[in-house]
């Protein structure tokens, strides 16, 4: 907001600490630099140095109720969407094979069967190529190696000598025992 927009007397949305919280204007700082306000929902008093810490006008319409945090209805400007109304992007996930009849493997037991068809240590991206080619894994993701390099290293440090992996070389891997 700009400092010419803020009116004493109207309730405004504050950034304070780390909340935002509804604060009611009581007059301009004696300095003329920001205002001194109250918090709606605690009461105390709140200085407020300048206007980009106010978000935007509370306005309280007669057909809603007061809520019980104490906030009345925020008034948005137009053409500005909440950051709840903000279309987001969900990951394309891969097929673990763990839920649902007729899916395929988990990305680390296509990686166990590659190994053990290759029997030689193979790189993160061969083996994906050829789960891919032999049908045992599928995903939609942008880096399915990375995600195999990092399954497999999660397993080899939490199970340590029962993984069913081992690093061979520099980002290579081969299958333990």
């Amino acid at each position: 907001m700009k400092k010419d927009e803020v009116k004493v007397g109207q309730e405004y949305l504050v950034k304070v600490s780390d909340k935002v919280v509804p604060v009611r204007i009581d007059a301009e700082h004696a300095s003329g630099k920001g205002w001194v306000g109250t918090d709606v929902v605690t009461g105390r008093q709140v200085r407020i140095k300048s206007a980009q810490r106010l978000r935007r006008a509370v306005v309280e319409t007669p057909q809603e109720a007061p809520r019980p945090n104490g906030v009345a209805h925020v008034e948005k400007k137009a053409g500005r969407k909440s950051k709840d109304a903000k279309g987001k992007k969900e990951a394309p996930r891969a097929d673990t094979g763990r839920k649902g009849e007729g899916r395929g493997m988990s990305g680390l037991d296509a990686a166990a069967k590659v190994l053990e068809e290759a029997g030689e240590p193979l790189n993160c991206k061969t083996i994906v190529e050829r789960a891919f080619e032999k049908g045992y894994w599928q995903s939609e993701g942008k880096t399915p190696a990375g995600t195999i390099y990092a399954a497999i290293l999660r397993e080899i440090q939490k199970k340590a000598d029962q993984a069913r992996f081992r690093k061979a070389a520099r980002g290579k891997f081969t299958l333990a025992g």
